[in-house]
């Protein structure tokens, strides 16, 4: 029997303290004493991660290799230790139940006796209203602090102050460091000066090579706002300033996604919890006036600036340096595409302008409508690339490589099965050896099928396509008609909806499309459609 353990603790704390290797080592105790071995590939482990959702790495390593059939049994301390949802035990239980998995709590053992079942539902639930119970206790009893002046709400000080060493939440430890606190002045002075803005700022801060608040080599305009806007500097702490929130799309369409994002939504000063004070570096005064010359500036940006149409504005990026490009119009009314590492490199962080050309909107635009329409027009190209894509055509280099290696490897062991069969028909080699032999081909190739299955799955994940060919075909017949006499505003619509990037370089454009495969996704961008940024991930 091929069994795994997991393990699991909430926070970087219990990580620290070891209460994750107690589990590891209550488990292997526990096969040992059965006398199974446990390789060390089917320890699967999660350190600080919350049990309340399923994205885990350690867990969807787990699942993933069950889903292989790899594996006949995960060893679990406790219920809560898969999760703390029942629905999310539920749904890991099924899961495995039906690629012939058995899951075993070394805690609470369980069977398929109902009452058994019973309990276990009974258990999730307990599990469930303890950890919303912990929240909410931690959570309130934070709040109070907060509001008894008790506790700093930072755990890592603003850029200019620092925190006693050994009390480092305590308000009354905060202390003003000289060096930082004197650019923070001149920040707040240099920006009410006539012709300050957040961009020559940036650009007096990378004259002298001071690090950013963060460490790195350059400030940003992002970051130098941020210092403008907190109103810590003018002595006064408050809480509630901001609102989590799920990050609504992605940041970069060029970028490779990572971990799930989450963005903050600002909250109106009416609703901000005054709960302290700390040593102020600047006025009340110059900081109301630097909040009112900030909104103004926000009101007169160029980007709220709509007075020209452009159809790709948003979507067109650099081929050369991945930057996104900004609108421009001359003064002679041309408007061009430019990448905003070669106009604004303060804002795209990079040492050097990029080299790239100014992009023809007009022209860039007429090209880019002109091959959607053709698209949209003959949807045998996208049924082609479907089927192109279900092939495996379309997985990445490394996938198909491994994929025709384990083809080479187990025609080679077919063919050695077939000589060594012949072999022994002529009595070259006897009966035993003829079954050694045998019986290590037979080995490998049990071990390059797994290997095989193993990899199938990952291809599954990457080109996982159904049957979506008539559902795209029925949307494209379905908005043939109106291409032709589309306004700017309904071409824009379908732009938005349908193409997800535009990268030029060197004269060369690459339209990278998205299109719908349900009726239901046809009115929401595809960035919006990326569960990657979203939390609750099963």
């Amino acid at each position: 029997m091929k069994t795994a353990i997991y393990a699991r603790v909430s926070t970087n704390r219990q990580t620290q303290a070891q209460t994750i290797e107690q589990q590891v080592e209550r488990l292997q105790t526990h096969l040992d004493l059965q006398g199974e071995p446990l390789p060390a590939e089917n320890i699967f482990r999660d350190d600080g991660y919350s049990g309340a959702n399923l994205n885990r790495p350690g867990l969807d390593r787990l699942r993933d290799r069950v889903k292989g059939g790899f594996l006949d049994r995960v060893l679990i301390t406790s219920p809560d230790r898969l999760a703390r949802n029942y629905v999310h035990q539920m749904v890991l239980l099924e899961e495995w139940e039906r690629s012939g998995c058995k899951v075993e709590f070394l805690d609470h053992p369980m069977s398929q006796d109902p009452h058994d079942q019973l309990l276990l539902q009974i258990r999730g639930a307990v599990a469930e209203y303890e950890r919303v119970l912990i929240a909410e206790r931690m959570r309130r009893g934070r709040q109070m602090k907060l509001k008894a002046g008790a506790l700093l709400p930072w755990t890592v000080p603003p850029y200019g102050y620092r925190s006693a060493p050994d009390r480092p939440r305590d308000p009354a430890g905060v202390q003003i460091e000289p060096a930082e606190g004197a650019i923070v002045r001149e920040l707040f002075a240099r920006y009410l000066e006539d012709k300050g803005t957040l961009l020559s700022l940036a650009k007096h801060l990378s004259q002298f090579s001071l690090p950013s608040p963060r460490g790195n080599q350059r400030w940003s305009a992002a970051s130098i706002r941020g210092l403008l806007i907190n109103p810590v500097y003018a002595g006064k702490l408050y809480i509630g300033r901001s609102r989590s929130r799920p990050a609504r799309i992605r940041r970069s369409a060029t970028h490779p996604l990572g971990n799930p994002a989450r963005g903050q939504d600002p909250t109106p000063a009416q609703a901000w919890i005054l709960v302290g004070s700390v040593p102020a570096l600047v006025s009340q005064e110059d900081f109301d006036r630097v909040q009112v010359k900030l909104a103004l500036n926000k009101k007169q940006a160029t980007r709220n600036n709509k007075g020209y149409r452009y159809l790709l504005r948003a979507l067109v990026s650099c081929g050369a340096c991945q930057s996104a490009c900004i609108a421009r119009t001359t003064n002679g009314g041309l408007r061009y595409y430019i990448c905003r590492c070669q106009a604004q490199p303060i804002y795209s962080q990079q040492d050097q302008r990029c080299r790239s050309r100014c992009i023809p909107a007009q022209q860039l635009d007429v090209l880019v409508w002109e091959d959607l329409c053709q698209l949209i027009t003959q949807p045998d190209y996208i049924i082609d690339a479907l089927q192109r894509a279900r092939g495996g055509q379309w997985l990445p280099q490394h996938l198909q490589s491994r994929k025709q290696t384990l083809r080479k490897a187990q025609a080679g062991i077919s063919q050695q099965m077939e000589r060594l069969t012949e072999a022994y028909l002529i009595a070259i080699i006897p009966l035993a050896e003829y079954q050694r032999r045998r019986s290590e081909l037979e080995q490998k190739t049990v071990v390059l099928e797994a290997q095989a299955k193993e990899l199938e799955a990952q291809v599954d994940r990457q080109a996982e396509l159904v049957q979506l060919g008539s559902s795209i075909e029925d949307f494209c017949h379905r908005i043939q008609a109106g291409l032709a006499n589309a306004t700017f505003d309904q071409k824009r619509t379908m732009v938005e909806l349908l193409i997800d990037r535009v990268l030029v370089a060197n004269g060369e454009v690459e339209i990278r499309y998205v299109v719908p495969t349900h009726p239901s996704s046809e009115k929401v961008q595809f960035c919006h459609l990326r569960k990657d940024y979203f939390d609750h991930i099963i």
